[in-house]
């Protein structure tokens, strides 16, 4: 049995990506090009790139936390390059996700603010979300204040005030 692989020519080349652990893709018999090495296909988009693990709790945290009032409502204010870059958006989705209530707005200054009232455990999970933002936003400062306001009876994105 002839092996018609290694029967046929193969041209030599230098190309960055070439490695001999890496075989070249054949479009065509003629035609011959790179296969990229596997990890520059899987580094990040860009620098921004973070990625968040989910909070864990022990059995005896969770019987710790049962003195915790069933609600907290918290106003957010994030600082940096957070407008133009689905920070609203990304802020209601990711609210809707946690079964928040509230509202987010862009401020005038070029900040973002944000009411979040729900599970106490939800809404620190969202003050996280937000100290790290979507992928294109640079949040260089986040604070958080208690509050009492009502929050509605669902979560939205609000006129810029």
């Amino acid at each position: 049995m002839i092996n018609n692989a290694s029967s046929t020519p193969r041209a030599h080349f230098h190309h960055p990506h070439y490695h001999p652990a890496y075989p070249p893709i054949s479009l065509c018999p003629t035609l011959l090009l790179p296969r990229p090495p596997l990890y520059s296909l899987l580094r990040p988009r860009s620098h921004h790139f973070r990625h968040s693990l989910p909070v864990m709790t022990t059995p005896q945290a969770a019987t710790e936390d049962s003195t915790q009032p069933s609600t907290r409502t918290v106003r957010v204010v994030v600082k940096g390059r957070v407008q133009g870059v689905f920070y609203r958006n990304w802020t209601v989705e990711n609210a809707v996700q946690l079964g928040l209530k509230g509202w987010v707005r862009n401020k005038r200054d070029g900040s973002v603010e944000a009411l979040f009232s729900g599970n106490p455990d939800a809404v620190q999970e969202m003050e996280q979300r937000c100290r790290r933002g979507p992928p294109d936003a640079m949040v260089t400062g986040l604070q958080v204040f208690p509050t009492s306001d009502d929050p509605g009876s669902g979560f939205e994105s609000k006129r810029t005030e």
